[in-house]
C-alpha cells in the first residue's frame, strides 16, 4: 500500500426529513447564498423544505447554474455574494450546483484574476464556508474538495481542489431523488462507477481494504441501478445508491493506491467540445481505456473480471474481453450510450481533440503517465464505433 494522509471534515446528514436539520449547522447570524439550478427543486418540494429550514435567518438566491457549469455563470454568483456581503453559501442540487458552487467560495473572496484558480493554479488563501443538500447522486462532490468549470469562451472545461471547499455539511435524502428522469439516474450510476474504476484499475499495491471496498461499490452499483430505473420510487434502492456514490470519490478507497484519471481528462475535452454530458463521455472512453491499456492493467483486470463479474473460466485474455463487454453492456442498460457515432461525433472530431489535450497539457496521462497523444488517439479511434 502507498503512503496516503486521510482527511474528510464533512458531515454527512442522510435520511428522510434530514433538510429540516440545516438550520442547526448554520449560525443564525450568517447571510446566506442559496444557489440552485434549472429550478427543479422548486418542483419536488425541495425548495420549500430550504426555505422552511431557514426561516428568520437572512438570505439571498443565485439560479441558474448549469449542468457542466461555466465560469461565465460562476462569476455572476460572485458578484451577487459579494455585493450582498455573503458569508455562507448552500448549494441545493446536484454535482454541478456543488461544483459551482466550491468555485464561488473561492472566487468569492479571492484576489485577483478568479479564473487563474483553475488555469494557473492559483493559491487559494481564504473560501467562504458552505454546505450542500443533494438532489442528484453522482458526483461524490457533497464530500470532496474538488471541483470542474467550463469557461464557454475559450472551450475549457478544468478542475481545482482545495481543503477549504469541503462542504461544511452535507444533507442526502434519498427521497429527494424519486422525481428525477432516467437519464439522469443513469448519468449518476455511470459517473460513480467510472470514479470507483479510475482508483481501483490499475496495478496491484497490496491493498486488499481499498480494493475490497471498491469491488462491494461496483457490485451495488450493477444490482442497484438498474432496479433505480424500474422502481423510481423505492427508498432502500435510492438510498443505497446516494450512498455508494458518495464513497465513490469521498477519499477512501483512492487513499493508499494509485489513481489512473485518463477517462476523465479525454472526456472533459468532448464535453468541452460537443456538449456531451460528463458520465456520456465517461461510458465512452472507460471501455476504449480498459482495452487499449489492458497489459499494463491485466492483474487488475482479471481481479475486476473474477470479483465483480464473477468471470473464472476460459483464457485471460477472453476473461478481460467478458469483463469489458459486461461493463459496457452495464453503461448501455442504465440507458447511456457507449460509442461516439451514437451522439453523431465523428472520427472528423479528433484532431480537434487530440489538440486540446495539448494544449492543457494532459500528454502524460494514465497511472504510469504512458498515455501520450500517439495513445490518446488510440483510445478515441476505439471510442468512434464498434
Amino acid at each position: 500500500m502507498l503512503d496516503f494522509t486521510f482527511y474528510n471534515p464533512t458531515k454527512i446528514l442522510f435520511g428522510k426529513g434530514r433538510i429540516a436539520a440545516i438550520a442547526q449547522e448554520i449560525p443564525t447570524d450568517r447571510r446566506i447564498l442559496i444557489t440552485y439550478g434549472g429550478g427543479s427543486i422548486k418542483r419536488n418540494g425541495v425548495y420549500d423544505q430550504v426555505v422552511a429550514a431557514l426561516a428568520g435567518r437572512t438570505t439571498f438566491e443565485f439560479a441558474g447554474i448549469e449542468p457542466n457549469p461555466t465560469y461565465e455563470t460562476l462569476m455572476e454568483a460572485v458578484r451577487v455574494a459579494r455585493e450582498k456581503n455573503v458569508d455562507f453559501l448552500l448549494a441545493v442540487g446536484g454535482g454541478s450546483v456543488i461544483d459551482g458552487t466550491k468555485f464561488i467560495a473561492a472566487a468569492t473572496p479571492f484576489e485577483g484574476e478568479p479564473w487563474d484558480i483553475l488555469a494557473k493554479r492559483a493559491r487559494i488563501q481564504r473560501a467562504l464556508p458552505l454546505g450542500a443538500v443533494l438532489t442528484l447522486p453522482a458526483t461524490g462532490s457533497e464530500m470532496n474538495s474538488g471541483a470542474v468549470v467550463t469557461r464557454r469562451a475559450s472551450q475549457d472545461k478544468l478542475a481545482f481542489m482545495h481543503p477549504l471547499v469541503y462542504p461544511r455539511f452535507s444533507v442526502l435524502d434519498p427521497s429527494t431523488t424519486f422525481t428525477l428522469p432516467p437519464r439522469q439516474i443513469g448519468n449518476g450510476v455511470v459517473d460513480a462507477y467510472t470514479h470507483i474504476m479510475e482508483q481501483y484499475l490499475t496495478y496491484p499495491v497490496n491493498s486488499p481494504i481499498q480494493d475490497r471496498f471498491a469491488e462491494g461499490l461496483l457490485s451495488t452499483l450493477i444490482e442497484e441501478g438498474p432496479k433505480a430505473l424500474a422502481t423510481p420510487d423505492d427508498y432502500d434502492v435510492r438510498a443505497n445508491i446516494m450512498w455508494c456514490t458518495t464513497l465513490a470519490l469521498n477519499g477512501l478507497i483512492g487513499a493508499g493506491v494509485p489513481g489512473d484519471w485518463a477517462t476523465h481528462m479525454i472526456g472533459h475535452e468532448i464535453t468541452a467540445l460537443h456538449g456531451l454530458d460528463h458520465a456520456q463521455t465517461l461510458a465512452i472512453v472507460l471501455p476504449s481505456v480498459m482495452a487499449a491499456k489492458r497489459d499494463n492493467k491485466r492483474a487488475k483486470l482479471l481481479q475486476y473480471a473474477a470479483r465483480v463479474w464473477d468471470l473464472t473460466d476460459g483464457t485471460e485474455d477472453g476473461r478481460i474481453d467478458a469483463a469489458i463487454a459486461k461493463t459496457r453492456d452495464f453503461f448501455e442498460r442504465m440507458g447511456v450510450k457507449t460509442y461516439l457515432r451514437d451522439y453523431g461525433v465523428s472520427a472528423d472530431a479528433i484532431p480537434a481533440l487530440l489538440a486540446q489535450l495539448k494544449r492543457h497539457k494532459l500528454t502524460r496521462l494514465g497511472e504510469h503517465q504512458d498515455i501520450d497523444p500517439a495513445v490518446s488517439r488510440v483510445i478515441l479511434e476505439r471510442c468512434l464505433a464498434p
